[in-house]
C-alpha cells in the first residue's frame, strides 16, 4: 500500500499563462503611477512601494514552497520507518 509522489509539473500553457499574469499586473501598474497627476517624489515612493511588494511576494511564495516540501519528504520518510518496523515485526513468527 505505497503511494508514490510523483513530481507535479505544470503545463507550459499554465507557466505562460502564469508569468503572462505577473508581467500584465506589473506593467499595468507601473503605467498606471507613471501617468499620476502627483510629484514625482510620490510617484517614486509608490514605485518602491510595487517593488518590495513584488519581491515580498516571490519570498513568501518561495518560503511557502519550501515548508510544503519539507513536510512532503518528512512524512515519507516518517512513512518509510514506519514501514520497515512493521516489515520487521511478524506476530506469527
Amino acid at each position: 500500500m505505497q503511494q508514490q509522489l510523483g513530481n507535479q509539473s505544470h503545463s507550459a500553457a499554465w507557466v505562460i499563462q502564469a508569468w503572462a499574469s505577473f508581467i500584465i499586473s506589473v506593467a499595468a501598474l507601473t503605467i498606471g503611477i507613471l501617468h499620476l497627476p502627483v510629484d514625482s517624489w510620490v510617484k517614486g515612493y509608490m514605485g518602491m512601494g510595487l517593488a518590495f511588494t513584488v519581491g515580498s511576494t516571490i519570498n513568501v511564495s518561495k518560503t511557502t514552497r519550501d515548508i510544503h516540501e519539507n513536510k512532503r519528504l518528512t512524512s515519507r520518510l516518517d512513512e518509510a520507518r514506519v514501514e520497515k518496523i512493521l516489515n520487521e515485526h511478524h506476530p506469527l513468527k
